[in-house]
């Protein structure tokens, strides 16, 4: 079984979708930490996305897994843990545009098929329900206020010890979503056939109990 869960950023996707595997026993796949992976190696590698050849020469070298540790998901490139490089303002600066490119779309979708092969998953992104997998057969579209989302944005990068201010990441949610609904791409968009869950006022359980339900109501059903 299939669970695709798109949405904004920082609207709890990830969070959701974490605890939708733990519940049901799925694995869990955080295609926006593939996306964020390439996005290192291109900035490390100082590589020119308007270059399509350098883009393909890069995408070729690149190698993305994923481990449990600690109980974390943790994602390795070319078998280096990058989880809190990819997490950085500087990461997430760049990451929609490299996104944009249609050769890396092609490239993570792939991995990202591959890696669900015979396996019950639970995948978050962008596209996973309308190109990923538009046969899944749970869809969610998960969404908040933009100023709640910056707030939450803002208070998990000063867990972190990140250095930002709420204006910086505010112009940077601005930014991605600008460039991830409007990509020539596979862009951002809500699947007809999703399920929709507003979180901007509900509490992370609150929205695992709503997301359950309704997957439960789709598992009787089939």
């Amino acid at each position: 079984m299939i669970i695709a869960v798109d949405g904004y950023s920082s609207c709890g996707k990830s969070t959701l979708s974490k605890r939708l595997a733990s519940e049901l026993d799925f694995i869990y796949i955080d295609t926006g930490a593939m996306y964020r992976a390439v996005t290192l190696y291109f900035l490390d590698h100082e590589i020119d996305i308007a270059n399509d050849q350098a883009v393909l020469s890069g995408l070729e070298k690149i190698n993305i897994t994923f481990e449990n540790i600690a109980g974390a998901n943790t994602c390795f490139l070319n078998d280096n843990n990058v989880e809190q490089e990819i997490r950085g303002m500087r990461v997430s600066s760049f990451v929609s545009e490299v996104a944009a490119v249609a050769a890396v779309r092609e490239a993570s979708v792939k991995m990202q098929r591959s890696m669900s092969v015979g396996k019950s998953v639970v995948m978050d992104g962008r596209d996973i329900g309308t190109v990923v997998f538009p046969q899944a057969e749970v869809k969610l579209f998960v969404t908040a206020d933009t100023e709640v989302r910056a707030q939450r944005r803002y208070k998990e990068m000063l867990a972190k010890g990140k250095q930002v201010t709420i204006e910086d990441v505010k112009q940077n949610l601005n930014h991605r979503d600008s460039i991830d609904t409007t990509r020539a791409h596979s862009p951002l968009r809500q699947s007809a056939d999703a399920y929709v869950i507003d979180n901007t006022l509900l509490t992370k359980e609150e929205q695992l109990k709503v997301a359950l339900a309704y997957i439960h109501k789709v598992k009787a059903q089939l």
